[in-house]
């Protein structure tokens, strides 16, 4: 008989169902051979300073600093239920393995580890390592198990990170707050990230907007633009030389150039594209993601990679596939797939990108909420960027001498659309339409200019402009630069 243990109860049940487990217990489920329980996430952690001498209750500054010589551990006060279950569990004769189906990442690893090392179960146990919920791949990954201790550096990882969140936690903040008498929560990741958000609220504050103009030349069909003028009279002088003088064109440039497509999520990215497209905090597109995980519709979101593995490339091909016949904008868009862009094994660790699985085949999209459709199309939507042919464009630099300054007017065109149309579908489809990545970069045609070539007294203008400050970090920002390391 084999003990699964997973991260939470309905994963517990998919597992279940994939091995066709249906003997419904209390806390478990039994049947086949096996016996599937759950954590409920968190059920054991690191104890509280007070479990380390009665003079670690109340804070001091003379008990500092706190440094476990032997790190004790301790059962969540809402949880002991189902710790107790699952010790009971490992303790049965039957069983005679044990199977971390915990979350296949670091947390998932020390989770599963805390509750085996404080039931004292000594039975061998080893992992499952997926990612994804599908049917198939839970299958495979239990005819797949892998050795447990094959985790061992994961899990020290894990545990140094939770003795260093404890041992900075605990200490600085006792500190702080017997110093200045009031309560200063102190942490590894969380006070960085404060400094962050304060340096640049000082640069915000302290910064002076100043004013500054362009001279642009009206040229027939393209506007050519100074480079910066700081005083305004300058700026009026410049154009009234401008308007009695002649525009000559001295250099004129076409360039192609080839945009390619982006990379699929990893977490990370994820986070920060659905910020900006739908306001999502880096919390909340994580819990969506890990709810479509759940439910079989998305692969596994904590992820440091963007790429697939290389032996994915059937299976990536059928999903963009049914993509294609899936998501409603892409009814009329043109598109040849080239998967090869996007798989490479050598950036894969523990997890491939984050994709759609096959499972949406079955699925009503317009039956999930909102928000998790939103995120389910957004990483679709990915998958067919990455896998589109590049953008190209020719971009045309024209520079003109007048007055002896120079003028340069800057356009484009578009060659061949390839995955920008697909962005551009997947957009018009958006409520709010987020500011796109180079909403400054003009997409015109410049004319057919010739060096050498003569605008007597053009019409010119002044336009003004202003500094701007630094923009405040916003929640994904302060994720990306301070936290993104945290489970």
């Amino acid at each position: 008989m084999k003990l699964v243990i997973c991260e939470k109860p309905s994963v517990g049940a998919a597992v279940a169902a994939a091995l066709g487990v249906r003997e419904k217990k209390d806390g478990y489920i039994e049947g086949n051979g096996y016996v599937i329980s759950w954590c409920i996430g968190h059920l054991v952690g690191l104890a509280e300073a007070a479990a380390y001498g009665e003079q670690y209750r109340k804070w001091s500054y003379d008990s500092l600093p706190i440094l476990p010589q032997e790190w004790q551990y301790t059962v969540a006060a809402d949880k002991g239920k189902q710790f107790k279950i699952l010790k009971d569990l490992m303790q049965r004769s039957d069983v005679s393995e044990v199977v971390n189906a915990c979350d296949a990442g670091r947390e998932g690893e020390l989770i599963f580890r805390f509750v085996y090392h404080q039931a004292g179960c000594k039975k061998p146990f080893t992992r499952l390592w997926i990612s994804s919920m599908e049917t198939d791949a839970i299958k495979s990954g239990f005819d797949n198990l892998k050795d447990g201790r094959r985790y061992d550096a994961l899990y020290h990882s894990a545990l140094c990170r939770a003795k260093a969140d404890w041992l900075i936690g605990i200490n600085a903040t006792r500190l702080f707050s017997c110093l200045y008498g009031k309560t200063l929560n102190v942490g590894r990741v969380q006070t960085p990230t404060l400094k962050m958000l304060v340096d640049r609220d000082a640069a915000i504050m302290n910064f002076k907007k100043e004013k500054y103009y362009h001279v642009r030349l009206m040229l027939p069909g393209a506007e050519a633009a100074s480079a910066k003028i700081c005083a305004a009279d300058e700026a009026g002088k410049l154009k009234a030389a401008c308007e009695a003088s002649a525009a000559v064109c001295t250099s004129l440039t076409r360039e192609n150039k080839t945009a390619i497509p982006p990379k699929l999520f990893d977490l990370t990215s994820l986070q920060r594209e659905a910020n900006r497209i739908y306001g999502y905090t880096a919390k909340q597109t994580f819990d969506l993601a890990q709810t479509l995980y759940e439910k079989k519709l998305l692969t596994y979101p904590r992820t440091d990679s963007n790429y697939l593995t290389d032996d994915m490339g059937d299976t990536a091909a059928s999903i963009v596939s049914l993509l294609c016949g899936k998501l409603p904008f892409m009814a009329s868009a043109a598109y040849e797939q080239s998967i090869s862009r996007v798989l490479n094994s050598k950036k894969v660790s523990d997890h491939h990108a984050i994709i759609p699985t096959m499972e949406i085949a079955k699925t009503d999209l317009t039956t999930l909420p909102e928000s998790e459709r939103n995120i389910l199309i957004l990483t679709g939507a990915r998958l067919l960027m990455a896998t589109a042919e590049p953008h190209v464009y020719e971009a045309v630099t024209a520079v003109f001498s007048c007055a002896d300054h120079e003028f340069t007017a800057r356009g484009k065109t578009v060659i061949a659309a390839g995955w920008k149309n697909i962005e551009r579908l997947y957009r018009a489809t958006l409520k709010k339409k987020p500011d796109s990545d180079d909403e400054n970069e003009l997409v015109l045609d410049v004319p057919d200019f010739t060096e050498g070539q003569t605008f007597e007294n053009p019409a010119a203008k002044v336009t003004e402009h202003e500094t701007t400050p630094p923009k405040p970090h916003n929640e994904v920002i302060c994720y990306e630069r301070g936290i993104r390391n945290r489970p």
